[in-house]
């Protein structure tokens, strides 16, 4: 009895023998890697980071650039035998390459953007503090004379 189980791949059908179909991979620290996303079915690319080998569930740290229109993060990923969400396969070089000044250059505008919301809200606070008093104060002591 054959144990042959049709896949589906990219709208081409295959027939895979389920008894000798194995994947073993290879992975070291530096090892570029594709993400799958089962929930999303997101592929995202990133690199291996870290393998911590904890007793009972050997973690693969997985490290991932974020980008979109809002801006741009690094985020990490812990994947091991209980991450049924996502899935990792090699990932050549050339499929996945970082330029280090645009990701420079687009950190350090969030940065920048950060700081500016930072000094506008320092700005209300000193106002507030300055203002206090003349604004605030009189209401204030008008609500304790109701009581």
């Amino acid at each position: 009895m054959t144990e042959k189980t049709m896949v589906e791949i990219n709208g081409i059908n295959f027939e895979v023998d389920m008894r000798t179909a194995v994947r073993v991979d290879e992975f070291k620290v530096g090892d570029n890697i594709k993400i799958l996303d089962k929930g999303s079915k997101n592929l995202m690319e990133g690199v291996i980071v870290d393998f911590l080998n904890f007793k009972d569930l050997p973690t693969i740290q997985v490290a991932y650039y974020k980008q979109d229109y809002f801006g741009a993060e690094i985020k990490f990923l812990n994947i091991n035998s209980e991450s049924a969400d996502y899935d990792i396969l090699p990932c050549s070089p050339h499929e996945f390459e970082l330029e280090k000044s645009a990701v420079v250059e687009k950190m350090t505008g969030e940065i920048n953007s950060y700081k500016e919301k930072a000094n506008q809200l320092q700005k209300k606070l000193d106002w507030f503090l300055k203002f206090y008093g003349k604004h605030f104060e009189k209401k204030e002591a008008q609500d304790y004379d109701a009581e």
